[in-house]
């Protein structure tokens, strides 16, 4: 337990120190390069900011994300139990994935006008499902074929064969793809908070000290949102170690 906390808070603090030597090795002024040691009187300034905004990102990404684990784990259901659909649902998940997010924004803002909640958490799910749905999708295609036919032959539905044997199988993939959706939900959110003119949250926050040329808020927003996507990820590791802690081997 010290190891798995004192490791992480260790690299934390020597890049903060990096990052504050750089600057100061520099000479930078902050409204050219904030330091670590600028960031304090931000948080103090506008703390209830980013009390309030925080959360406002936090539900969303978070909301987003639900949704995203729910369509991605369907999808790759129907494209790990169908080649047909695996065949036809692939090139156009890859796709839409190619395609810049940044450039659905102002569509889906003209789209939904007024909603940016609902917009937030549509930008949040629609740039971070891709990696669910291929990872159950993948696990679900190379099940081995002989258990598939024995349940079936049993009279095993679909279902029950993802659930007995399946899920179990694809867990493992399934957590890797969730901890790099967590990081994308928090994108996507942030598109749609900075992007858009009645953008809230987070990522408006950091729009206000652009346009405002403070740097320590804007880096000051940078690392809150680091936080928030740290506590997200280690919140993913802990439903692993405890829905697929088996499939975990120990470092050599």
């Amino acid at each position: 337990m010290l190891r798995q906390i004192g490791v992480p808070l260790a690299a934390i603090l020597i890049f903060l120190a990096l990052w504050e030597f750089i600057v100061w090795v520099n000479g930078w002024p902050n409204y050219k390069m904030a330091s670590p040691s600028d960031l304090p009187a931000a948080y103090a300034k506008y703390w209830n900011l980013f009390l309030v905004m925080g959360w406002q990102t936090l539900w969303r990404t978070v909301a987003g994300l639900l949704i995203a684990v729910l369509v991605g784990t369907l999808l790759g259901m129907i494209m790990g139990f169908s080649r047909i659909a695996r065949d036809g649902l692939y090139p156009l998940l890859v796709g839409f994935n190619a395609v810049p997010k940044a450039t659905l924004v102002p569509v889906i803002s003209l789209i939904f006008i007024g909603q940016h909640d609902f917009n937030t958490v549509l930008m949040a799910f629609l740039i971070s499902f891709f990696p669910i749905a291929v990872s159950v999708g993948i696990g679900l295609s190379t099940l081995e074929p002989e258990y598939r036919d024995i349940l079936r032959a049993l009279g095993a539905s679909n279902f029950t064969i993802f659930r007995k044997i399946a899920l179990p199988k694809t867990l493992p993939e399934f957590f890797g793809a969730l901890k790099v959706s967590v990081t994308l939900a928090f994108i996507g959110t942030n598109l749609v908070e900075i992007i858009s003119p009645h953008g809230r949250g987070l990522g408006a926050l950091f729009q206000s000290g652009a346009t405002n040329g403070d740097y320590p808020l804007m880096f000051a927003v940078l690392i809150a949102l680091a936080l928030l996507g740290i506590v997200l990820y280690y919140g993913v590791v802990w439903l692993e170690k405890t829905f697929a802690g088996w499939a975990e081997r120990p470092a050599g």
